[in-house]
């Protein structure tokens, strides 16, 4: 059975449980909650080894063939390319389609968000370099850095270095395999999460009629996006044309993934899986790609962001927004989906509030009127960002004629 049926299925057998919970009954509530958490902590649970072992061998192979810096310059380029495409795009839709106000009923508590910028750049060099290894996985940038310094170590001299790098290589290979078995069950993960999330759904069924109209916006641009086009920009973009359709179809499992968890992190195992054994992707383009383009390239979580803001704003003031204003709101943006490293599980909901309080006038708690749907919020990030991910890697690997394609039918 192919992981995107087996996921399908999860997530349709879930929302079907969801659905018939009772939605009012805070008990069922709290079990669905940690059963979630324990879901989504088991998805990540092979995450950090896969990706120390898999980019130090990927680094001292392509610092061997000479392409590792060509490699970051693309992942750099295609970062800038997203965001900038997908700010834009939600901002030019909420302007042609604007959402309807949303009324004040700002009863939440503030909330304690913070980028945490300084002290992520402090924890990239740890004082104690295998301190990396240990952390909670989470923020993955300092266990690439690590894989990074051991892979250049790699090179040092290959008399003293090649029974290392076998055992890396062979290390590499051994976490591929046991994070295959972890993705092979994540369709049971996803019952537990879709439930949650049908869950959730229904304890805001009163308030959809306020949330609708920003709820379908979302909706719409983050599937035209994700399903129209990225494939469009792949098929134009790379010499040797791809087929957009078997890109499709292959990212169906990381988009269900990414939207009932809303965490990056859990989606990485497939998207590593579908990179290789559906799109013959190279292990040293995805090594390298795929855990920096899940950290920096955050684009859709940063445009979820600024489309809420623009909804909020109209919400507080009869007096509309300026052009200006909807420039500088998207610059911000632009520029927090660089800086959401920190945040695999939760970022639309983090870049809204700290867009919020970066645009200050009095907005800074603003985002508490948005509260009830930051599940949803977060859904439509993560969904988003995953696409951006599998867009990026996938015609990265083309351009370096580092993937050779593979015939629909052989798709896991």
């Amino acid at each position: 059975m192919k992981i995107w049926f087996k996921l399908l299925v999860g997530a349709a057998l879930g929302a079907a449980l969801g659905v018939f919970l009772p939605a009012d009954n805070q008990a069922v509530g709290g079990v669905l909650e940690w059963l979630a958490g324990f879901a989504v902590s088991a998805g990540r649970y092979m995450v950090a080894p896969m990706v120390v072992f898999s980019l130090c061998i990927a680094v001292y192979e392509l610092r061997r063939e000479g392409g590792f810096f060509s490699m970051l310059l693309k992942c750099l380029v295609f970062t800038v390319i997203s965001a900038a495409l997908v700010v834009g795009a939600g901002l030019v839709a909420t302007m042609l389609f604007p959402p309807d106000r949303i009324p004040i009923t700002q009863d939440g508590q503030v909330e304690n968000i913070s980028l945490s910028i300084l002290q992520n750049i402090a924890d990239i060099f740890p004082q104690n370099m295998f301190s990396a290894l240990v952390s909670d996985g989470v923020y993955l940038f300092p266990v690439c850095v690590f894989a990074f310094f051991a892979g250049v170590g790699l090179s040092y001299d290959r008399n003293f270095t090649k029974p290392v790098i076998s055992l890396v290589d062979s290390l590499s290979r051994i976490f591929y395999h046991i994070a295959f078995f972890f993705s092979e069950i994540l369709n049971i993960s996803l019952i537990v999460l879709s439930a949650y999330w049908a869950f959730r759904w229904r304890g805001i069924e009163k308030l959809l009629p306020e949330f609708w109209s920003l709820i379908v916006l979302l909706a719409v641009v983050s599937v035209l996006l994700g399903f129209v086009i990225f494939p469009l920009l792949l098929y134009l973009i790379v010499r040797n044309k791809p087929r957009p359709w078997a890109w499709v179809y292959s990212s169906i499992s990381s988009a269900l993934c990414a939207f009932f968890s809303g965490d990056v992190n859990f989606t990485l195992p497939v998207i590593f899986r579908h990179m290789k054994e559906s799109l013959g992707v190279r292990r040293r383009v995805t090594a390298v790609t795929v855990p920096l383009l899940a950290t920096f390239s955050r684009a859709g979580s940063a445009m979820v962001a600024a489309v809420s803001l623009i909804v909020i704003i109209k919400s507080y003031s009869s007096l509309g927004i300026t052009t200006i204003d909807v420039v500088s709101i998207g610059l911000r943006a632009f520029i927090i989906s660089f800086l959401l490293a920190r945040h695999p599980g939760d970022g639309a909901w983090t870049a809204l509030a700290t867009l919020c309080a970066v645009h200050g006038r009095g907005f800074e708690s603003g985002y508490l009127i948005l509260k009830p749907i930051a599940f949803y919020l977060i859904a439509i990030g993560a969904f988003l960002d995953i696409m951006v991910a599998n867009f990026a890697v996938h015609a990265i690997a083309k351009i370096n004629g580092l993937q050779e394609d593979k015939a629909m039918r052989q798709f896991i």
